[in-house]
């Protein structure tokens, strides 16, 4: 009796034990990523019998190569590297969108706004991004070319995410930053910078880049993906579960799950960037049929191996797990 009931505790002990995921996020203090704090502060990924061990690799470009290497298994970055390692040859796979515009802003140092009245008046200056090649890179490279210029024209410092790119504006490291929140109205409430382009809403978006823009999300190999079905399906199930539970909620509510240190020591500061970013996240997880179009674009205007390729989005992106998320 004693061994059967040992043998039953032992399945049981099994059958609830928690898989392990090794996820990188390419600034976890970001706002653009602030859906995966709120998922982990609420207990969701542990709900889904996850243990989901984040990696804060400081930028988006770091997280890619993380995932390439072999030292994660699944990214929270933006979707548009999925298309540039298709252009590659690598088969990468997002599989919920967490986020519908990039909410990257583009500002130059307020004592130089004389100077730099426009993007073309950007050439020969220090531009700060997360790290070179990742999304806010991406996005200084078109609007860079959009504007008659090449990327070579500036030259690009990485200034990585929060209080580390405040620091590179106040200390004059760099004469403009491509960035996101909450360095941005950090940057703007002190009168360090002047925005030249912004796309933290829907009309701000739009202006920039057409549209909506599928940005922070989950990807993976798809071969991870084919090896692993019920542990993404149950990744998926915690994210858009946190998205529902974001809808309708004030900024300070949100912040009231979040740790003391992503505030950067002003709370307050902090409500504002939640409030102004809140219309950024997706409010079902799900990728639309002509978003993808857009970073495409964006790739094609100055990453020629993007724009030589034949890109098949269908393969850059899935909804069959979001569509088995439960209606609760």
């Amino acid at each position: 009796m004693r061994v059967a009931v040992w043998f039953l505790v032992v399945l049981l002990a099994f059958g609830f034990a928690q898989k392990r995921v090794v996820l990188g996020v390419g600034g976890k203090t970001a706002i653009v990523y602030l859906p995966l704090t709120v998922v982990e502060r609420l207990g969701y990924f542990k709900e889904e019998g996850l243990d989901v061990v984040s990696q804060d690799l400081q930028a988006g470009s770091r997280a890619l190569q993380a995932l390439i290497g072999g030292s994660v298994e699944v990214v929270m970055g933006y979707y548009d590297h999925t298309i540039q390692m298709q252009a590659q040859g690598r088969d990468i796979v997002a599989f919920v969108q967490v986020g519908r515009y990039p909410a990257i802003v583009l500002g130059v140092r307020s004592d130089l706004a004389d100077q730099v009245r426009s993007i073309p008046d950007l050439k020969g200056r220090r531009v700060g991004v997360t790290a070179p090649g990742s999304s806010t890179h991406f996005f200084l490279n078109y609007l860079l070319v959009k504007n008659g210029l090449k990327p070579t024209d500036v030259a690009v410092v990485g200034v990585s995410v929060g209080a580390q790119a405040v620091a590179a504006v106040q200390n004059r490291q760099v004469e403009a930053i491509s960035n996101v929140e909450p360095a941005i109205t950090l940057l703007e409430e002190r009168g360090l910078i002047k925005v030249l382009a912004d796309t933290r809403s829907t009309k701000g978006t739009r202006e920039v880049l057409g549209g909506e823009y599928p940005a922070a999300v989950l990807y993976t190999t798809r071969a991870w993906l084919e090896r692993n079905p019920d542990t993404a399906q149950r990744l998926v199930n915690a994210m858009v579960r946190g998205l529902r539970w974001m809808q309708g909620k004030s900024p300070e509510e949100i912040a009231a799950v979040l740790p003391e240190e992503y505030f950067l020591g002003d709370r307050a500061l902090y409500l504002k960037v939640l409030k102004n970013s809140l219309e950024s996240f997706s409010p079902t997880g799900r990728f639309s049929d002509t978003a993808p179009l857009r970073p495409l674009t964006v790739l094609s205007a100055f990453d020629p191996n993007v724009a030589r390729a034949q890109i098949d989005l269908k393969r850059t992106y899935t909804n069959a797990f979001v569509d088995q998320v439960p209606k609760r």
